[in-house]
């Protein structure tokens, strides 16, 4: 992946609904899901949910196939491991050391 294909991504990835959309798409695995099952599951209006996945397809994040009369979408691993490949290349100056990632702690609120 180069900088303007890693640049294009995530600026797909830079807004909570397509995010959302994505991050569906990736637990759905393979199979995919259908448009009007990601609508119902975001809670979002079709036309909102087609500009989204439209803008998802363009940047190479998902595919889009046709099954019977449905619109099935899925995210595409391979892009998605080549964007997580292009962003940790140079992890620790290239020594091999793939931290493990480890949750967010939540901030503690001062009293």
């Amino acid at each position: 992946m180069n900088k303007v294909d890693t640049v294009a991504a995530l600026a797909a990835l830079a807004h909570e609904h397509r995010l959302a959309i994505y991050r569906l798409l990736v637990v759905a695995g393979p199979e995919g899901k259908a448009a009007g099952d990601i609508a119902e599951a975001l809670g979002m209006a079709p036309s909102s949910l087609s500009f989204h996945l439209a803008h998802l397809n363009r940047a190479g994040l998902i595919a889009q196939r046709r099954e019977s009369r449905s619109l099935i979408y899925s995210a595409d691993f391979v892009r998605m491991n080549a964007l997580v490949g292009f962003l940790t290349e140079n992890c620790c100056g290239g020594r091999s050391c793939a931290p493990a990632a480890q949750p967010a702690q939540p901030k503690r609120k001062r009293a």
